[in-house]
């Protein structure tokens, strides 16, 4: 029996790593209501601590990356586990507002950092050789998957329970994820004695890069990639994905739901079906980036993720869960499939070595337009008491993405690598 390479263990380590770093951070939008309740807070202020939490584990990205190549792979995911959880315990003590943004926004946005930005590239282009489009497909789906697949657990132990019961659940999977890491994680294919998978010749394989001060390789890495116009066209069609996904729909959309007058188990349930859909297909868009042209990819992407969200508002004004549901699978299935593409020009344009930390900066700028839809949601809704504007302009704005990135010099592929 042929055994399995190890690059797949590793793959399978990172992808749930990712999942519960997703469950961590997105279960703000279930927690909205319950911290309004509890603690009298401000629909706006709450929105202000999560959309902090989304622009500072965007922006600590290439920073993160850096790091891995300082403390290697293994130190950071346990030290980025350890801060999530420490966020997360942090939860049962606070009482103001400014503990609200000081635990979900700075420490879990910094403990999530790691998982949701530059992991996913990193383990890819370090652990595979071949099928490197196919890993990035996975590990992005595992980003949204966990996000939104344990949501109406959540919310069910929520509305029969307590928001505190909640939040013991994610303290108990982020340590058993915290011992598996412990456990089995390594930091390079070299440190057990093989090759990355689909390397045959150890003389082909790429040295790292070599250690330097991790923020001088983060700003170096940007002060280059800004003179290429490409960067400036994947981070602002990158922008827009983030605006439009987990910015908006992960923080807005189970609230958004209950004011036409949907449970929030049945909202939370709508984004659970999207991480299931998305898992299909961000994968399947990984597999498609290795073999078709990644600007024609995300101009189709950010088209039909644009009319899908101006509809959204008319599929819940008729009230119909058959409507809902068919938004859910369409949208879940675009949720983040721009990802695997925007890897790979990336790495074409940039290589393999900096790509990854020029990656974190478009990734930090993706983050940017989440924290904007956060935060600009929140206010939305205290202006005209509805989320339907935020919708409309989200949609709108995917429209504008698809023709940033079809606008991109092609580039020499790496299909099939």
């Amino acid at each position: 029996m042929k055994r399995i390479h190890y690059s797949w263990v590793i793959l399978s380590i990172t992808f749930f790593s990712i999942i519960v770093a997703g469950i961590v951070r997105s279960s703000s939008g279930v927690f909205i209501v319950p911290f309004e309740t509890e603690f009298g807070w401000d629909r706006s202020i709450i929105s202000l601590a999560f959309a902090v939490s989304l622009l500072l584990y965007g922006l600590s990205g290439p920073f993160m990356a850096a790091l891995i190549e300082v403390l290697g792979l293994k130190k950071m995911m346990v030290l980025a586990m350890t801060t999530l959880l420490a966020g997360v315990s942090l939860t049962y003590f606070m009482e103001q507002p400014w503990q609200l943004i000081l635990i979900w926004g700075i420490i879990i946005g910094l403990g999530s950092g790691l998982f949701l930005t530059v992991l996913s590239p990193y383990v890819a282009n370090r652990w595979f050789e071949k099928r490197r489009g196919l890993a990035v497909g996975i590990l992005t789906a595992s980003t949204a998957t966990g996000q939104l697949i344990l949501l109406p657990v959540l919310a069910f132990i929520i509305e029969n329970h307590s928001w505190r019961l909640a939040i013991a659940l994610i303290l108990i999977l982020s340590i058993i994820l915290l011992l598996i890491i412990l456990l089995f994680m390594k930091n390079s294919p070299k440190e057990i004695g093989i090759l990355p998978y689909g390397l045959e010749d150890e003389a082909q394989e790429k040295q790292p890069i070599q250690k330097e001060n991790p923020i001088v390789m983060a700003f170096q890495s940007l002060f280059e990639a800004v003179r290429v116009k490409e960067f400036w066209l994947l981070a602002g069609s990158f922008f827009i994905c983030g605006l439009s996904t987990s910015g908006l729909i992960g923080t807005h959309f189970i609230t958004y739901c209950i004011g036409f007058g949907f449970a929030a188990v049945t909202a939370a349930s709508m984004l659970s079906f999207m991480g299931v859909f998305d898992l299909i297909g961000t994968t399947l868009s990984g597999w498609l980036s290795d073999r078709f042209d990644n600007r024609w990819l995300l101009f189709w992407y950010y088209i039909l993720r644009g009319a899908s969200l101006i509809l959204l508002p008319f599929a819940l004004s008729e009230g119909s869960i058959t409507l809902l549901m068919i938004f859910t699978v369409f949208y879940g299935l675009d949720w983040i499939a721009t990802v695997p593409p925007t890897i790979n020009i990336s790495r074409q344009v940039f290589g393999v070595e900096k790509s990854v930390i020029v990656y974190g900066w478009i990734f930090a700028a993706h983050q940017a337009g989440a924290a904007v839809a956060a935060f600009g949601g929140g206010l939305i809704y205290n202006v005209f008491n509805s989320y339907t504007w935020a919708f409309f302009l989200a949609g709108m704005f995917c429209l504008l993405a698809s023709l940033f990135v079809i606008v991109i010099k092609k580039h020499k592929s790496e299909f099939a690598r």
